[in-house]
Formats: structure tokens, C-alpha cells, sequence
């Protein structure tokens, strides 16, 4: 996991003065909000099949034991291997293994979370392999030394300019005088630079969406290509993946690629959905001699039994990353950890500690919109609100907060002190807007104004125009 979540304020006051950063992620929501909206539009069920993914998803996790055994059972009677590993050290340490064994030099990646999670990369180039990314998002990621900011669009920070000035300085045996100002060329240039990556590959590295565990068989979702040539040219071919992905039937899986694409990308359907199933066999046109699958616990084992178990069901689709206010603001980096917005907020404490990503949980206005968007319906407010719990209870808050919370709940306890404490602010508010509709700076509160006006009070308190109502 990345270190430096306890960072996040300070990350938030970068992000927010980076115009580029902050205009990316302007259009990033809008049209992804619009691409959302219309492909749904045309879909009557879609609030059903978000009911039935919820369902699957609940079974899955209920039934996680059985499904992962008998996965594994398939992938072993369809000519794979399955390795079982706690934590990030002993993933690295079992890919690392498999990459010596098979002769590897070097090794083609698909695009997977869950190998940023566990730093795989850095575990396979500390061991001496010509690792490349070949998603083209986190291909210019890897040559910037960067990580991804987006579950889904992972280089959704940068500008079409910032891909061509990494191009320039990366392909420096290119003529210099290139054209790469549409994103088709830059798109070719990056093709034929990987072209070569994926012959001479020993090993391809992918990640997983779903697990099945009727046919053993790993499912991949994808917009690009490779992820089915990471797959199938190299002789060895590793999925790293999550323990929560399995699922039980084909059936299963198919109902969750309904929802995923209409709430990741705005699609009816991804470019690939592509089922792996075992080795090659002996009739096979192409695909890997040697299969293996290396299922990650890290953490995952402990949320499975305790309160916050319902973000296991998330699929990875990035749809509340991207409808976030509070994402949207400052930007996937700022959040200091692999998984951003919404769900890395709930992840993060769980896989590196609540000590150090104190900060993320309280990342939130609990307006709702990632739990109105999440297509398996994850409760991520509660979630949330459950880690700001246990950080008050052990006492990770500025002391600050702790007073204030304990004044504000002792005020609410005589409603009659309440109410004219709220009449008594407004009124304030309305002084200090001298007639202004909104107020952009208000003291002791510089971290709400400096990313937002706040709109003067107009008309009382609610409570006094409920009681002004009642008795007309």
C-alpha cells in the first residue's frame, strides 16, 4: 500500500491548485455522469439487475469458503495451479517464484488493482525482470514513475500534452519532429512500442473481475486488447486477484458484466469479456502452456467477518469515484492509497490501518451519490460513518473535534437551547454576509471555505418555520 495517507490534507492543498488536474476531472464527471445517465436510460431493468447483483454478490461472500475450494478444484482438474497467499509479501513472493521458474525475463502486465495493492512491480523489478505495463493508461503511469488515480482510468489526471511530452522523453529513437497531437497517434505510438513487449514475453500477468467457481474459470472486462494478448501469448500466464471475487455460476457472472460496464464507463457492454479457463490444451490454437492463479487475502479475510463486510462486494467499477464531490475536487493521488474516492476511503484503513488513513473516512459529505450509483448497492455512507466511529473511539481525532462534538451533542440535548443557538447563527451568518447571497470566507471555517461558498441562511431556522406553518 502507498504510505502517505496520512498525507491527505496536505495532498488536498496541492491537488487544489493544479488548474490541469482540476479541469480533468471537471470533464471526467461530467461526462461520465451524462454517458451513465444515457446508457441506463435505455435499459428499463437496470434497477433490478442492481437488485439481483447485490444478491449475487451477498451469496458469493456468504458462501466464500465453498466457492474458492471448489475454483480451485477446477483450476487444478483444467491444467492450473492455484496459490494461496495472506498478505501482500507472500503474493510478490509466490508471482516472484513463478516468474524464476518459468525462465521468465520479461513479464507483460494487464492492467490489476489488486498488483498495485500488493506492489508487485516492485517486487518483480527488485528481483530483476524487465516489467511493462501494457494498459495504455498505466503504461504512461510506469514511465512517469507514477500510480493510478482511477480504478478505471487510471491515467484520467493527465492531459492529452502530458501524453505526448512522456512519449517525446520515453521513445526517444522516434523522430522528434512527430506529429502527436490527436490521441490516435499517441495511441499508435504506444501500440508499437508494446507490440514488441508482448512477443518476446515469457510471462503475462492479469488481473481478475470475477472467479468462477463452477468451471474455474478466470473472466477479465476489458476496452483494450491487452489484456487478452497478456493472457495468451506468453508461455505462463498468472491472474493475481482478490480472495471476494469468486463467484459460483457462469449465470452469476454474466448478470454482474450487465451492470459493470453501464456504471464504470458509461457502455452497454466492454470492447472484451474474455473467460480464461486453465492451460492450453492439446487442441488449442493458442494460450498459456502454464496457468496459475494467486488469490490475495490482505485483509480481506478480517472484513469478511466484522461490520464493514458489504464493501466486499464492490466490483470495481469506479462509478463512485467518479459521481464524488469530494474526488472530484482534489483527484484519486490526493487520497494517498492504491484505491481512491468513496471505496478506498472504506478499503484503506482495512488494508493499511485506520491510524494512518484516519484522514479518508472524514473525505466525505455524505450527500449519498456513490451509494445512489454503486451498481451492487454498497451502503458507502454507512461505511464510512462506521470507520469516523471508531476513530472517535480511539481517540485519532484533533482534540478539537472531540470538543466540539461533545458541546454540539450537550446542546442538542435541551431543544430549546438548540433552536436558539440555530436562530442566533443565522442571524450571524446574515451579518457577516452584508446582503451577499454567499459567504466565501467565514472564520474558523477557512478548510469549508476555501473550496466552496457557503449560502446565507434565508427565512429562520427550519424548526421555526414548521412551528410558523403548524399554527396558520
Amino acid at each position: 500500500m502507498h504510505a502517505d495517507s496520512a498525507r491527505f490534507p496536505d495532498n488536498v492543498t496541492a491537488a487544489r491548485r493544479d488548474p490541469m488536474l482540476l479541469g480533468a476531472l471537471q470533464r471526467l464527471q461530467r461526462d461520465a455522469r451524462a454517458g451513465r445517465a444515457e446508457v441506463i436510460a435505455r435499459l428499463p431493468e437496470f434497477e433490478a439487475l442492481r437488485d439481483a447483483a447485490r444478491e449475487i454478490r451477498n451469496g458469493a461472500l456468504a458462501n466464500l469458503a465453498a466457492n474458492l475450494e471448489r475454483f480451485e478444484e477446477n483450476v487444478i482438474a483444467n491444467g492450473g495451479a492455484v496459490h494461496w497467499c495472506r498478505d501482500a509479501a507472500e503474493a510478490g513472493a509466490a508471482v516472484t517464484r513463478i516468474c524464476r521458474e518459468a525462465g521468465a525475463r520479461t513479464v507483460a502486465k494487464g492492467k490489476s488493482m489488486v498488483s498495485e495493492e500488493i506492489a508487485l512491480n516492485a517486487a518483480l523489478l527488485g528481483a530483476g525482470f524487465d516489467v511493462v505495463e501494457t494498459d495504455l493508461g498505466e503504461y504512461v503511469l510506469q514511465l512517469r514513475d507514477e500510480t493510478p488515480s482511477h480504478i478505471v482510468i487510471p491515467a484520467i489526471h493527465l492531459t492529452k500534452d502530458q501524453f505526448a511530452e512522456t512519449f517525446r522523453d520515453a521513445h526517444d529513437a522516434l523522430p522528434e519532429d512527430r506529429s502527436l497531437e490527436e490521441a490516435r497517434a499517441i495511441t499508435d505510438e504506444a501500440r508499437g512500442a508494446l507490440r514488441d513487449v508482448f512477443l518476446r514475453a515469457d510471462v503475462g500477468i492479469t488481473g481478475a473481475n470475477f472467479l468462477i467457481a463452477e468451471t474455474g474459470s478466470v473472466v477479465i472486462v476489458t476496452n483494450e486488447g491487452n489484456g487478452d494478448l497478456a493472457q495468451s501469448l506468453p508461455r505462463t500466464h498468472i491472474v493475481v486477484t482478490g480472495i471476494e471475487k469468486a463467484l459460483g455460476t457462469v449465470e452469476e457472472a454474466l448478470t454482474l458484466v450487465r451492470v459493470l460496464a453501464r456504471s464504470a464507463t458509461g457502455q452497454e457492454i466492454s470492447a472484451y469479456t474474455t473467460f480464461a479457463t486453465g492451460a492450453r490444451r492439446a487442441d488449442d490454437a493458442a494460450g498459456p502452456e502454464a496457468f496459475h492463479v494467486v488469490l490475495v487475502d490482505n485483509g480481506r479475510s478480517d472484513l469478511l467477518g466484522g461490520p464493514k463486510r458489504e464493501i466486499l462486494r464492490c466490483i470495481r467499477c469506479g462509478a463512485c469515484q467518479t459521481v464524488c464531490p469530494v474526488y472530484g475536487a482534489v483527484g484519486g493521488h490526493a487520497y494517498g492509497a492504491v484505491y481512491a474516492g468513496p471505496v478506498g476511503s472504506v478499503l484503506t484503513p482495512a488494508l493499511s490501518g485506520l491510524e494512518t488513513a484516519k484522514h479518508l473516512p472524514e473525505a466525505s459529505s455524505f450527500c449519498g451519490a456513490c451509494e445512489a450509483v454503486c451498481p451492487v448497492r454498497i451502503p458507502l455512507p454507512r461505511l464510512l460513518r462506521l470507520w469516523r466511529q471508531d476513530a472517535f473511539q480511539a481517540h485519532l481525532g484533533p482534540t478539537a473535534l472531540r470538543w466540539g462534538l461533545f458541546a454540539w451533542s450537550a446542546l442538542t440535548a435541551w431543544p430549546g437551547a438548540y433552536r436558539a443557538a440555530g436562530a442566533i447563527g443565522g442571524r450571524v451568518l446574515r451579518l457577516l454576509a452584508m446582503g451577499r447571497p454567499r459567504l466565501a470566507r467565514l472564520p474558523f471555517a477557512g478548510k469549508w471555505t476555501g473550496g466552496r461558498d457557503l449560502p446565507v441562511p434565508e427565512g429562520g431556522t427550519f424548526v421555526g418555520q414548521w412551528h410558523r406553518r403548524r399554527g396558520k
